[in-house]
């Protein structure tokens, strides 16, 4: 089987080819930071106008990429959901249009299942075994999941409120970074001193597995302000700073909730995904406490943290093979609880 793998959720346009014998056979990925930058944010119509522009091109790159033609996909996988509506509906349109009139079929995939299996991309000694807990980190999600197997998921922990990423990027747009911020912040925070600042770890006080992020970008609203009042002008040091206590805090309270999941199971594995896995302090921290525990961490390599069509083209061919398939009602599901998803 080869699956073209389309994904179009956000704000990046992602086509992938997977082959069920060579493994990934072309990857393209096309991103709107641009576009989006002088709004200091996704603004929902002009990203579903670009993917307009961009998915078709895409499609004929990743054709050329694998040396194929449309006589040689056999299947085509596309974002379902979650995600903004509009920019769904645009991978989703042609994903369908293309399965009809190629005659073969499609299948619509959970945009989060993507990033939970995208280790799976990697090779053997990389891939992680079933079971274990995943954390989805990303600007729209915070999730410690338990993985039993493909489908086979409980939502052990989630935010309620701000994910992660979207603190990071709120954060980073308090402290007067470029878009998007997220990333500013975290390679400012490595020029910062530990100790100066010091942030809270919200809800790791009491038992539990949900996250809250929300009060810890506030918190650093306020640092920011005294620090202005203090000092007139922020220095480049203590914006350093405040990101640095900033990240601190974030990973922190990831690896305690990860740490209470892992023994409440008894699992030895934990998936990190999800554009925020790419954080370096995040890796190296998780890194640490599954040393600590005597068990492993598995990442899925940096291209594919964030947004993707390879991870959608995976998903799609383990479930195509699963025998599941889409109708031609054109149907996006921009809320979409895990849970409700078949199991392999």
């Amino acid at each position: 089987m080869r699956i073209l793998g389309i994904e179009t959720s956000c704000d990046e346009t992602g086509v992938a080819i997977y082959d069920e014998d060579k493994g990934l056979i072309a990857n393209q990925l096309y991103t709107q930071i641009a576009l989006h930058a002088d709004y200091g944010g996704v603004v929902p119509e002009l990203a579903s106008r670009d993917h307009i522009r961009k998915t078709a091109p895409l499609i004929e790159a990743a054709l050329q990429e694998a040396n194929l033609t449309a006589k040689d996909i056999d299947g085509i996988a596309y974002t379902c959901g979650p995600g903004l509506v509009g920019a769904l509906l645009v991978g989703s349109t042609i994903a369908r249009s293309l399965a009809y009139a190629w005659n073969v079929p499609a299948v619509g995939v959970h945009h989060m299942e993507g990033h939970l299996l995208a280790p799976m991309l990697e090779d053997a000694d990389n891939r992680p075994q079933f079971p274990f807990i995943a954390l989805l980190v990303s600007g729209g999600h915070t999730q410690l999941v338990k993985v039993e197997g493909v489908g086979k998921y409980e939502v052990m922990g989630e935010s309620i409120d701000d994910a992660a990423g979207e603190a990071f990027d709120k954060t980073a747009k308090l402290l007067g970074l470029d878009y998007p911020g997220g990333a500013a912040l975290s390679r400012l925070a490595e020029k910062g001193s530990a100790g100066r600042f010091v942030f809270p770890k919200p809800m790791t006080d009491r038992p539990g597995l949900d996250f809250s992020f929300s009060g810890l970008k506030t918190f650093a609203a306020n640092t920011i302000n005294q620090a202005i009042k203090n000092e007139g002008e922020l220095s480049e040091q203590t914006k350093a700073d405040i990101a640095h206590a900033f990240q601190t805090a974030v990973v922190e309270t990831l690896a305690i909730k990860c740490k209470r999941a892992l023994k409440e199971t008894g699992y030895k594995r934990l998936v990190i995904a999800g554009g925020v896995s790419a954080n370096k302090q995040l890796r190296q921290g998780l890194a640490n406490l599954m040393d600590d525990l005597k068990g492993r961490v598995f990442y899925p390599a940096l291209q594919f943290c964030t947004d993707n069509g390879a991870m959608i083209s995976y998903v799609g061919y383990l479930r195509l093979k699963h025998g599941e398939r889409a109708d031609l009602a054109i149907e996006v599901k921009p809320r979409w609880p895990m849970i409700e998803l078949e199991a392999i």
